[in-house]
């Protein structure tokens, strides 16, 4: 056992291993937690994080290792030992009932009873009330949770697992669905916790919120520990982001983003006075080459432009044309049929057919392309797939692997595999690395620049204001389904784009900066 196995740590895991039939997913790692601290978990995808994460929270058992919490020995067979022990997980998917209220969801293993054994309602709800206060959420007790926003769930969640008094808690990729504003609140209530003298696990990809909150980041990879860091320390020893993007990926990544200036030509989406149900009227051009992100808050009205541009919702009035001729935007096959490719926001749900192979998942919607006198040429298409994975770097065991097999990053790239045969004129990208790792996300943002640099022209929906300033030619900010601001150059930063995403900036007709 560890001399670290002391009192002076909430919780310690020491020597843990864990094994999924061939896959080693953990491999005899360490990690700990003090009171009053955020330690940040960071590692890409497959790196080993969810599992001890599972194993704190009493749903996998260890092969070897034991957890420690406050200095003893404990074994968690279940989610409720866990919770025994002090721990609460707050998982990436939510675990709300949406059909229940607020005050059922917070009452669910407590339910109070009256004299006569029913329900007592009334008491139910002071005690929402009470645990939602503790968190700072105004909300009625009796409104069903499926009407809230993600972030207020969230909310509901936390103060489930504070009322049950734990003073260990674990987020993971809590901001994942969260727009600005929710993600400031979920902040502030995490420094809260901290002054109180939680503990806090913060598993998270997003390198500018660790380095907001985290006292401490432990890096995994391929289930090992690389290393932990003193995110306080000074001097020689002072973190950089490079430092732990090079601890999960193996390697240095010199230019995440990749060279943003490409060769661009003329505009080849042309939208005039597009207008939705709640969103427009809009006028923009995006020119051949040319890497053009729309920015804003959640409801700005960004994925509705998209969509609209796409065929899959109504447009009331104005025009689109692709390389000087008007488009017909009545339905997503006929926006594909003319050159409008789409990468949607939900891989699983909306791009992919999970138990499908990567190889038919790559040519599904190019068929045609691959026939000779009606017949598919499956030897063209072999060797279709090959070239454009060697291109786009897709990590599959074979092309036969069913989609659902791949890792979220090569999931992703299977998604822009599919639309570099579709070759569009004009390709859409909505939140095009949404829940991909670092290393991953390099490539992908590789992926993007050579698309444009074919001459295609390319609009990105993202919800992460870095991602979006680092890939970007032009960034559009929207507000209330409007374009407010178009800014390039020395005015594209994060700074402008909030003053005009929040309506700092009052007179519009000034936001067309240059």
């Amino acid at each position: 056992m560890s001399e670290k196995t002391t009192d002076e740590y909430l919780l310690q895991a020491v020597g843990i291993s864990k094994r999924f039939g061939a896959t080693q997913a953990l491999d005899n790692v360490d990690f700990d937690l003090r009171p009053s601290e955020v330690h940040a978990l960071m590692g890409e995808n497959g790196a080993g994080k969810s599992t001890l994460m599972k194993i704190f929270s009493g749903d996998y058992a260890p092969d070897s290792g034991e957890i420690v919490v406050g200095g003893n020995r404990v074994v968690m067979a279940s989610p409720r030992d866990a919770m025994t022990h002090g721990i609460g997980i707050i998982h990436q998917e939510l675990n709300t009932l949406p059909e229940m209220t607020v005050a059922e969801n917070l009452a669910i293993g407590q339910e109070p009873v009256n004299s006569f054994g029913m329900l007592d309602r009334r008491r139910m709800i002071e005690a929402a009330q009470q645990k939602l206060a503790a968190v700072g959420a105004d909300l009625d007790p009796r409104m069903p949770i499926g009407r809230l926003s993600v972030g207020m769930q969230q909310m509901v969640e936390i103060a489930r697992a504070i009322a049950e008094d734990v003073n260990i808690l674990v987020l993971d990729e809590p901001t994942a669905a969260l727009s600005v504003t929710e993600s400031r609140r979920l902040f502030e209530l995490i420094r809260g916790m901290k002054a109180k003298g939680m503990g806090l696990i913060y598993i998270s990809h997003r390198m500018e919120e660790v380095w907001e909150l985290a006292d401490r980041v432990t890096v995994f990879r391929d289930g090992k520990l690389v290393g932990t860091r003193d995110m306080r320390a000074l001097g020689d020893e002072e973190v950089k982001p490079r430092d732990i993007v090079r601890m999960m990926v193996g390697r240095d990544v010199d230019d995440l983003y990749g060279d943003q200036k490409g060769s661009i030509g003329e505009p080849r989406v042309i939208v005039r006075e597009l207008q939705g149900n709640a969103v427009g009227p809009v006028s923009f051009d995006v020119r051949a080459g040319e890497i053009v992100s729309f920015v804003g808050l959640i409801g700005a009205g960004r994925t509705e432009v998209a969509r609209m541009l796409y065929g899959a919702d109504p447009s009331i009035g104005g025009s689109v044309s692709l390389d000087g001729k008007e488009v017909n935007l009545q339905s997503p096959a006929a926006a594909m049929a003319q050159g409008i490719g789409l990468l949607p926001e939900s891989r699983k749900e909306q791009a992919l057919f999970q138990e499908m192979s990567v190889s038919d998942n790559t040519v599904i919607s190019t068929l045609k392309k691959f026939c000779t006198a009606g017949v598919l040429d499956s030897g063209k298409i072999k060797q279709s797939v090959k070239n454009t994975f060697s291109a786009l770097q897709v990590r599959a065991a074979s092309p036969a692997a069913e989609a659902r097999s791949l890792s979220g990053g090569n999931q992703q790239k299977l998604v822009f595999a599919r639309l570099v045969e579709q070759a569009p004129a004009m390709l859409i990208l909505d939140e095009p690395t949404r829940g991909v790792d670092i290393g991953a996300k390099s490539e992908i943002y590789r992926i993007i620049r050579s698309i444009a640099d074919s001459g295609t022209a390319v609009m990105v929906v993202s919800s992460d204001l870095p991602e979006a300033l680092g890939i970007s030619d032009r960034l559009m900010v929207m507000r209330g389904g409007r374009i407010v601001a178009e800014l390039l150059g020395v005015d594209a930063t994060e700074e402008k784009v909030m003053e005009h995403a929040t309506g700092v900036y009052s007179n519009e007709a000034e936001g067309r900066e240059k």
